[in-house]
């Protein structure tokens, strides 16, 4: 979803700008700047206080040097203080060949013997000469009579390492701040590059960011947030996002109903949170196409798939669970109507029939048409509910039987076939056992003698039921795939999907801890085998007799034959 591209209105105004790209720039840029003279003025400080050390050591090592010659001190000790003396002349030397300010060597009373302005050898030094004459080295920035400069003090000794006097070096404080001062335009170059940089850094980063946020102001980024949660959690379609590797970054209300999931499911795996199965695979990618069908619990979903620029994907999903369910009994409602109009076919073909024989005055033949007329539904009836006492599965057996013999199918009840009337599910049971004898109908009709045999046998709290048809069977590659939502080989009913029937009888039989299977049967054809291991509750539910009590009269014996379930036959031709 694109948003619109915010656009100013009313007259431009100075100020603090509205636009993502402009307000980062500006707080990259400042942030910069502000870096850029932190750093340099933490780089200057340092730099000032290393000159001083430096100019003040250097001073201090000059004035070792001299101290260390024996004629200066034998010198003081044996001349007096002039212009033109050996001191003077030694400590000029010293001086040009060194660079230093000055260089002063005076006797224990501070009288200089030596001095740039020679006029002034002779007089007191202006400073305290103390320390040196204590015998300590001393380092300062301090101000005499040539200004401001860095000293370094050293005792003066003499032969026997007695102190005559000291020696005072000085380094010009101008020139120390004449370096500082060469440093800084260096310095400013690389930090105005490294300001440059950052800022071009600054501008490439924003102008990407302008990109993808398409020049939005902040407040409409807010804006279309808040609509987002609100439209993808009022909307009545699931929908689930993806990143590149399969988190889970988004599950909206609607997704977390339809698949059984929690706010929690965010963030994980989706093999981890849906585990695996049909629809994992069809909201991972690995099942491509349009409006596929995948069941998940008791629901019917609808997927589609699309994928995200940055290597994610968005799933939708649409419940389908009651819109399949009227579509089956649409085609259960076809069925019944194909049904009723055999009957009405067959119904009007008897009265043809006994009309006859009455028009024809024999009485005794009409009798007996009608009598085994009715004793067949009659049978038909008692049969099943000699084996199977639950009158939903009754109901239903006895329905299909009619709709199997309209389609030329015959179908017959298991041998020793017995069912209490005990069930926890009887409409889960129900919707299995339909879904299997509507398939068993499909894969034998038209087939040379058609016919479907039904199991249904209970043993402790277990039921097992069984379906068996005289069709082309299932291959053996295919047992596990026709159990896969969407699998089928059938034409597309009017509801416009197929493949659901047996992925929904393995779910309903998992639920209750059960299982589906199929096989081939020896003489050809498939057979579907379920068990429920806690399908029965407890014993004398709705009258049915515990172990050991008597039967039924009429009800058949464990290993008799299995019978046809016969309709209503006509007497005359259809």
């Amino acid at each position: 979803m694109s948003a619109p591209r915010t656009t100013p209105r009313g007259p431009r105004r100075f100020g603090w700008p509205r636009r993502v790209f402009s307000q980062v720039l500006l707080m990259q840029l400042a942030i910069i700047t502000g870096v850029t003279v932190l750093v340099t003025g933490l780089f200057l400080a340092p730099l000032s206080a290393q000159l001083d050390d430096q100019a003040m050591r250097r001073a201090l090592a000059i004035a070792q040097s001299t101290a260390a010659q024996p004629q200066i001190s034998a010198s003081l000790l044996t001349t007096e203080p002039r212009p033109d003396g050996a001191v003077q002349a030694a400590t000029e030397r010293i001086r040009r060949a060194t660079g230093a300010e000055y260089v002063v060597v005076m006797d224990k009373h501070g009288v200089r013997w030596s001095h740039t302005d020679s006029s002034r050898i002779g007089d007191v030094v202006s400073t305290d000469p103390g320390a040196a004459l204590a015998g300590r080295s001393v380092m300062e920035i301090d101000s005499g009579t040539l200004g401001r400069s860095a000293r370094g003090k050293v005792p003066l000794l003499d032969g026997s390492d007695r102190i005559v006097g000291a020696v005072s070096v000085g380094i010009a404080y101008d020139s120390v701040r004449a370096r500082l001062l060469a440093t800084i335009p260096g310095l400013l170059a690389y930090a105005g590059g490294a300001l440059a940089v950052g800022a071009l850094a600054a501008y490439l980063i924003s102008r990407r960011l302008q990109r993808q946020t398409h020049d939005l102001a902040f407040s409409d980024i807010s804006a279309l947030l808040t609509e987002r949660e609100a439209m993808l959690h009022s909307i009545r379609e699931g929908v689930v996002a993806l990143d590149r590797t399969g988190r889970i970054r988004l599950l909206n209300d609607e997704a977390q109903r339809l698949l059984g999931l929690g706010p929690e499911a965010s963030g994980k795996q989706l093999d981890e949170a849906l585990g695996e199965g049909r629809t994992t695979d069809v909201l991972a990618g690995r099942v491509v196409g349009d409006d596929l069908v995948t069941v998940r619990g008791n629901r019917v979903l609808l997927a589609n798939r699309m994928p995200t620029d940055d290597g994610g994907a968005v799933a939708t999903l649409r419940d389908r669970t009651e819109l399949e369910y009227l579509g089956r009994e649409l085609d259960s409602t076809h069925g019944l109507i194909d049904a009723l109009r055999a009957q009405d076919h067959e119904h009007a073909n008897r009265l043809h029939t006994l009309l006859g024989l009455l028009e024809l005055e024999m009485h005794e033949e009409a009798v007996e048409f009608v009598t085994e007329v009715v004793g067949v539904h009659r049978a038909t009836a008692e049969q099943v509910t000699e084996k199977v006492h639950d009158p939903l599965l009754a109901s239903l057996l006895v329905g299909k039987a009619t709709v199997a013999a309209e389609r030329g199918v015959a179908l017959r009840m298991a041998a020793g076939a017995l069912l209490p009337d005990r069930l926890v599910d009887p409409r889960g049971l129900v919707t299995v056992l339909g879904n299997l004898v509507d398939n068993a109908l499909d894969a034998a009709a038209g087939t040379p003698d058609a016919r479907i045999e039904v199991g249904l046998r209970a043993e402790g709290r277990t039921v097992e039921l069984r379906v068996r048809d005289s069709g082309p069977g299932v291959p053996a590659g295919d047992h596990e795939a026709i159990f896969t939502e969407g699998w089928s080989t059938k034409e597309l009913p009017a509801h416009g999907k197929r493949g659901l029937g047996l992925p929904l009888v393995r779910r309903l039989a998992e639920r209750q801890g059960g299982s589906v299977s199929v096989s081939s049967a020896p003489e050809g054809g498939a057979v579907f085998t379920v068990v429920l291991p806690e399908a029965l509750g407890g014993p004398e539910r709705l009258g049915v007799p515990a172990p050991g009590a008597p039967e039924r009269p009429g009800s058949p014996t464990a290993g008799g034959p299995s019978a046809p379930l016969r309709p209503p036959t006509s007497g005359g031709t259809a």
